[in-house]
């Protein structure tokens, strides 16, 4: 008897109601942006560490640039292939797989000597982080609630922010090598915390193993709450797919599913060629080159990135996802049109001075609003507009997407830097004000609504067999 009665206390403690919120939840969403944690890291590392690695190793510029972008590469490999083996394996133990990926990457970089072995490491970094990036956020949303689903799928561009900002801060004075070692410890407690959490009750209930799901779900809701309805919808949702084939990534181009597909490759693609991936791998260059100090921009940038992620995680659902994003991208067109302004003034001897304030201004403008919103609602909206029976394909393709666009903007962007740097900035303003135009006339407002709600307005296949 007194036995029971501690059990109840000590689950009793767990459960911490708030609005929905769960200590179980809290947690589980914190082991999962682990691997959000190590995506940051990887990102983060090659600005600091460019330096010191082309001196150590004697490496050239291409060399390097093959360096920093190879990272996309593998990214691109592991997003392809990430939908499925988290239908698969489950969403749980995909993210295990990607992080031993990146533990072999960071092991493998800590101990080259040779650029074929750094490019080896990157590469599984790569792959690692490709599948992370697709599976995190999917995690997320089908574990919470509707009302913070929004905000707790955005901890994951907060934990990116978090790495990034951790790798540039240590990278000024802690040589290449010790940085690759830090960038093991987030992928280790990931990799732990895998063996205390729950699965997905929406993939659960995919693969009819109800029960689980139901377990799953009143462990994340927690001990003593109603979760009869919500449990419900998912299995009324889900038997409706049942009578829908698994697609494949052809399949995905049939008409009923033509505005979540569009929302969703729009997003990356307008995301990747904003810039924001030139900016984060070689901001110590973009400083460098406008004459400003690398160490005071890189400290600059983590005192303004970090509050603004933050300051989306709590706007999400609150002021919903599509105004956030309008005038997050409409901050980092203004950014970067700072940026060619800053390059452009200094072919002028008499405003030559102004160069490197402005450089540091856009560059700041630039991140405190892709964090704001660009940076994490793009991946909060796809994990919320696919039905679970193309949520793979789908997922994989936009992730793959979204790597692709990326590998192009960071190896050509020392190219493009060389050519005509204002050029490159004011192009990249331009994709800015493109994606104004597009959130405004094709994404929907996806706030305070069940993933089952926003998938039948969007596809309207799933939406007539319900």
């Amino acid at each position: 008897m007194g036995s029971r009665r501690e059990e109840d206390v000590s689950e009793s403690l767990l459960v911490t109601t708030i609005d929905g919120t769960t200590t179980v939840l809290v947690f589980t969403t914190l082991v999962a942006v682990f691997g959000s944690f190590a995506y940051g890291s990887a990102v983060g590392f090659s600005s600091p560490a460019q330096t010191g690695m082309m001196d150590d190793l004697g490496l050239s510029l291409a060399e390097y640039s093959v360096f920093g972008s190879i990272l996309t590469i593998g990214a691109m490999v592991g997003a392809i292939m990430s939908g499925k083996i988290a239908d698969q394996l489950g969403r749980r133990w995909t993210m295990g797989l990607s992080q031993m990926f990146c533990l072999f990457g960071w092991l493998t970089i800590l101990y080259s000597q040779d650029s074929w072995l750094l490019d080896a490491g990157r590469l599984f970094i790569g792959y690692g982080i490709g599948v992370t990036s697709y599976v995190v956020p999917v995690y997320i949303a089908e574990i919470t609630p509707k009302n913070l689903r929004g905000a707790f799928t955005n901890v994951n561009q907060l934990m990116i922010a978090i790495g990034i900002s951790v790798m540039w801060l240590v990278g000024i004075v802690l040589p290449w090598r010790t940085l690759a070692l830090i960038g093991t410890v987030p992928c280790l407690l990931q990799v732990l915390g895998l063996f205390f959490i729950p699965e997905s009750p929406r993939w659960l209930a995919k693969n009819s193993r109800w029960k689980e799901s139901e377990s799953a779900l009143q462990k994340l809701r927690g001990k003593h709450a109603e979760i009869f309805e919500e449990a419900a919808e998912i299995r009324e949702y889900t038997e409706t797919l049942h009578h829908l084939s698994e697609t494949g990534v052809f399949d995905l181009f049939q008409p009923e599913y033509t505005r979540s597909l569009i929302v969703g490759v729009g997003l990356m693609v307008l995301q990747q060629f904003g810039g924001v991936n030139a900016i984060a791998f070689y901001a110590n260059s973009i400083f460098i080159s406008a004459g400003f100090s690398s160490s005071i921009g890189s400290i600059a940038l983590v005192v303004v990135q970090i509050p603004f992620t933050t300051l989306g995680v709590v706007l999400m659902d609150v002021s919903g996802r599509r105004p956030l994003l309008m005038v997050s991208a409409a901050g980092t067109c203004l950014g970067c049109l700072f940026l060619g302004i800053s390059f452009l003034l200094q072919d002028l001897q008499e405003y030559r001075g102004l160069s490197p304030i402005l450089a540091l201004v856009g560059v700041l403008v630039f991140k405190g609003s892709f964090s704001l919103g660009m940076g994490g609602i793009p991946w909060v909206i796809m994990s919320e507009i696919f039905p679970i029976n193309i949520k793979s394909s789908a997922g994989s393709l936009v992730t793959v997407v979204n790597w692709f666009g990326s590998w192009v903007v960071t190896y050509f962007f020392n190219f493009l830097m060389k050519c005509s740097a204002e050029g490159t900035f004011f192009l990249f303003s331009g994709v800015c004000c493109l994606t104004i135009l597009f959130v405004g006339k094709l994404v929907p407002e996806t706030k305070g609504r069940t993933l089952e709600e926003i998938q039948a307005s969007m596809n309207p296949l799933t939406e007539n067999l319900t």
